[in-house]
């Protein structure tokens, strides 16, 4: 993968989503209840911590020194405690179900874009409207697009939209993507 990706709005954290799967779906995992971009400099961190980034290793780590490592200011997530147990599990899961490899995902059996959406929704952490957009990000940035992934991530998989981390690929889609949210939620609550 050469792809350059700006989810972390930071170089060295966007290269190591951009060359590492792995580090994608971290990312994507922490992205809840925290900005965008602090979910996404989150594996950086625990590269930078561990000195690598192996989902072996993370998933045989001693779950208090890992919970420890992400904890560490700056914590890759304001609940760092329960993060940590999360990401530990996934990785736990992708080893157990996809021997480590999270492009068995979208590879293993060449699956159409509605198999990926089912084996992303059947990830620890990953609820539907996650997996419609890490396939949204998949397709659109990562240049992974199984036949039928737009119409499988739904209103995320939309070209030219501007709902979610799918569509973020500078600092001007950013604040696009967090004005469409905005927005949305002014809607739901009108």
């Amino acid at each position: 993968m050469t792809r350059k990706l700006c989810l972390a709005q930071e170089p060295d954290a966007d290269a190591l989503l951009a060359s590492d799967y792995l580090a994608l779906l971290f990312g994507m995992l922490l992205d809840q209840q925290v900005p965008m971009e602090k979910a996404f400099k989150g594996p950086k961190l625990i590269l930078d911590r561990m000195g690598s980034f192996d989902v072996h290793q993370v998933a045989e780590a001693d779950p208090e020194e890992f919970a420890a490592l992400v904890s560490t200011p700056p914590a890759i997530h304001r609940f760092p405690g329960s993060m940590a147990k999360r990401v530990q599990t996934l990785a736990q899961f992708l080893v157990e179900h996809y021997d480590g490899k999270v492009e068995s995902i979208w590879k293993r059996g060449k699956p159409d874009g509605a198999e990926v959406l089912k084996r992303l929704t059947g990830l620890p952490g990953f609820g539907d409207q996650k997996a419609r957009i890490f396939l949204a990000l998949l397709g659109k940035q990562m240049g992974v697009k199984p036949a039928g992934w737009r119409e499988a991530a739904g209103a995320y998989g939309e070209e030219g939209s501007r709902r979610s981390v799918a569509d973020v690929v500078d600092a001007k889609s950013l604040g696009e993507v967090r004005a469409f949210k905005k927005a949305a939620k002014a809607a739901a609550k009108g």
